[in-house]
């Protein structure tokens, strides 16, 4: 019996993903645990592989498309079986929110109110079918032609409605093509769909005539176009990019950051001169034991001592391997530090797990292969959570010294500048130096001054004696 196969949860935080490639077809046969396709979540490109047994009779979405969590997107059954029932409902379910937000409205105060026109067109819209044409919204157009802020346009995306209805026309479109339209100054009025039942598709969209000047939407015959401000005074408009999900998330973890977790920041500049020779010596051993073949001998970096040396100082000063809960305040009896990494689409943080029990080489070939995983979007969701302190390093970008978001629910974060080249006084002489510049930023409900002081005295005397970082 065909079924409809929905967009699954690929990831804890996961409400929508980019569904980027398809590896299956219609007409295919497939068997459980086949892939049938990769899903960009806010977390990596996710594997979708099947639960069933059975043959693609319809693709519903097309890749790359943004698909939200539940959405159906394919359906799977037997050739040559009747899917009509099926397709209808398919589409017919996204609608579906709608006929209920309205029948909603009208047994509210607020609905009872309102003036007495809207009344019959609200009416009609609850007591049809999601299908009918009278269920579907409509809209007056404004006279500028263009959708106003609190019309339909804009409450059918927040209400999950599929059906638009303007003066030229009903439009079929999910919320990510209308976004997309909108924010491109296109017009969806009129043009068929290569959609399944005359959906208008992302693909659809580069068939439009392009918008005019200021990115007003096109308008019938005879309307103003309305032009944006900066198009007025014939300035050259911006590049509109949209958001992918993992910038999504990225945006509403760190402003939730920011507004809910109160930071505050201590800052030192350490004595880096025995460090860098210190790593220059192990890559001198490392090479020299590889018989000078360099790939296999690999290399430690600055900040492979870095994650040991924090790793180290956190099993002394326990009070910042922590983290805040309404309840109480958590003591991690492991040390897993998360690494931020950056990739095309923003920052993503893979953990390193019992930090404190690996070794500096250990450490250098996991983040190593961590980090190649991430900027290919291979990482495993799990590999990204349960860190309980991170380290972000900027010095590779010439960076001397930043200030890092907490990544909640951790407690802390420490900011990495580069290696400097100084002039510093020894023994009332000038001479050539190195300094190294970091700075704490501690969630204050958990982390007083005076523990991340300890913690940062903690990790001077480490990486100032870096010999102990291997003690450790």
């Amino acid at each position: 019996m065909a079924k409809i196969l929905d967009m699954p949860k690929l990831s804890p935080t996961m409400e929508e993903g980019v569904l980027s490639v398809w590896h299956k077809k219609e007409g295919d046969a497939i068997k459980v645990d086949d892939l049938l396709a990769e899903v960009e979540t806010d977390k990596a490109t996710m594997e979708y592989r099947s639960f069933d047994n059975g043959t693609i009779l319809k693709l519903l979405v097309p890749a790359p498309s943004q698909v939200k969590l539940g959405q159906p997107v394919a359906i799977l059954g037997t050739p040559g079986e009747d899917i009509s029932a099926l397709l209808s409902s398919a589409t017919a379910g996204v609608a579906a929110p709608a006929k209920a937000s309205t029948e909603t409205a009208q047994t509210t105060p607020a609905a009872q109110a309102a003036p007495a026109a809207p009344a019959p067109q609200a009416a009609a819209t609850a007591n049809a079918s999601p299908a009918s044409p009278a269920a579907l919204a409509t809209a007056p157009i404004s006279g500028t032609g263009r959708v106003s802020a609190g019309s339909l346009l804009d409450r059918t995306e927040r209400e999950g409605v599929a059906y638009v209805s303007t003066e030229r026309g009903r439009v079929f479109a999910s919320p990510y093509v209308r976004q997309q339209a909108r924010e491109r100054g296109l017009d969806l009025a009129g043009i068929a769909g290569s959609g399944p039942g005359g959906r208008v598709i992302a693909e659809d969209l580069e068939k439009l005539p392009a918008a005019p000047r200021g990115g007003a939407l096109a308008t019938a015959p005879g309307s103003a176009i309305a032009t944006s401000p900066t198009a007025a005074l014939g300035l050259k408009e911006p590049t509109q990019k949209p958001l992918s999900p993992m910038r999504k998330t990225i945006a509403k973890r760190l402003t939730e950051s920011k507004q809910t977790v109160p930071h505050f920041y201590l800052t030192i500049d350490i004595d880096a001169t025995k460090l860098a020779q210190f790593r220059e010596d192990i890559n001198s051993e490392l090479l020299q034991a590889a018989n000078g073949d360099a790939e296999k001998a690999g290399k430690i970096s600055i900040n492979d001592l870095l994650i040991k040396a924090c790793a180290v100082a956190l099993t002394k000063v326990p009070e910042c391997n922590a983290q805040f809960t309404s309840e109480a305040i958590l003591l991690h009896q492991r040390v897993d530090i998360s690494v931020a990494v950056a990739v095309p689409d923003g920052l993503v943080t893979p953990v390193l797990r019992d930090s404190d029990k690996k070794s500096v080489v250990q450490i250098a070939k996991e983040v190593r292969e961590l980090a190649s995983r991430a900027r290919a979007k291979k990482l495993k969701p799990e590999e990204m959570m349960y860190g309980t302190f991170s380290i972000s390093n900027l010095g590779m970008f010439g960076i001397d010294e930043f200030s890092a978001v907490i990544n909640p629910p951790e407690g802390a974060i420490l900011a990495v500048g580069r290696v400097r080249d100084v002039p510093i006084v020894d023994n009332g002489q000038i001479v050539a130096g190195k300094r190294l510049q970091m700075t704490l930023s501690c969630d204050h409900r958990v982390i007083d001054g005076a523990i991340g002081a300890s913690f940062l005295a903690e990790l001077r005397s480490l990486l100032e004696r870096p010999m102990r970082v291997l003690l450790g």
